[in-house]
């Protein structure tokens, strides 16, 4: 049995390597092993995505682009937590905790992709979509503040960051939608914003358990957390694609490609040269 365990040794090894020295709460071994699988996810998302990039029409590729730059996001951010990197020891009830900024990076990325995946979608104007994508940072932000605040007042930053969630929340499900309906999306944009908003409603819970109030340890917190983000960034990325393929993008407003610009001027020059009747 011995020499079986010589041969076949553990392959995780990040918490030997890279060990947490002063904090109290800790990722533990089993917590590493849950993220490489999330890092896992998303590095095969990535990939997924970039080669589908390859494949579709040039003017009907900005889906892919988005989600393509934070599933590459989502996999270094947890590639990091996987390894026991990327946090700082934040005291919260009497004891330290690690809290890992880097799932905040991932968020700061993955948040505003969805935002404007939808605001895409739904042909909202540009403002509407730059502040929700603002709400959006906004919200992740004060979060982090709070994470990192170690009396009651981290509170305060989360009730703000709350606030701009539930302005967020009302822009995605209704003005957004009747927007959506009337370009005949409004069913396939309610199911991707109603799952986007049935798991946002749930991280501030998570926050309030984990990084908020210590209630729940840190591995359960970051278990808690990549269950969330799985069913958001990679699934909800998926899901727009395959929703897609009934899309008008013309209609949509979203044909973009390199030529775009060589289309125009070609359409512009046209007209001048009709002549005036």
């Amino acid at each position: 049995m011995g020499s079986t365990m010589a041969v076949l040794p553990r392959g995780n090894d990040a918490l030997n390597i890279n060990f947490p020295v002063g904090v109290d709460e800790t990722l533990s071994l089993h917590g590493s092993d849950w993220l490489w699988a999330v890092t896992a996810v998303y590095a095969m998302s990535f990939i997924g995505f970039l080669l589908l990039s390859f494949t579709a029409r040039a003017s009907e590729r900005v889906f892919h682009y988005i989600f393509t730059f934070a599933l590459l996001v989502g996999a270094v951010t947890y590639y990091a937590q996987a390894s026991d990197l990327g946090w700082s020891a934040v005291v919260q009830n009497g004891s330290s905790r690690q809290v890992f900024y880097a799932k905040y990076i991932n968020w700061v990325v993955a948040f505003p992709s969805l935002v404007l995946g939808l605001g895409l979608l739904s042909g909202v104007s540009w403002t509407t979509i730059i502040c929700n994508i603002f709400l959006s940072w906004y919200w992740v932000l004060t979060y982090l503040a709070a994470a990192y605040t170690t009396t009651n007042y981290k509170w305060g930053f989360f009730a703000f960051g709350t606030v701009a969630w539930i302005v967020l929340a009302m822009s995605t499900l209704n003005e957004s939608h009747e927007s959506a309906s009337l370009l005949g999306v409004g069913r396939d944009y309610i199911a991707l914003s109603g799952w986007l908003n049935l798991l946002w409603l749930l991280y501030p819970v998570a926050f309030g358990l984990s990084d908020g109030d210590n209630l729940i340890g840190v591995t359960s917190g970051l278990i808690f957390f990549g269950v969330l983000d799985v069913l958001m960034v990679p699934l909800l990325s998926f899901a727009f694609l395959i929703l897609a393929r009934n899309w008008d993008f013309a209609k949509l407003n979203i044909d973009f490609s390199e030529y775009r610009g060589i289309r125009q001027s070609e359409t512009s020059q046209k007209e001048e040269q009709v002549p005036a009747t």
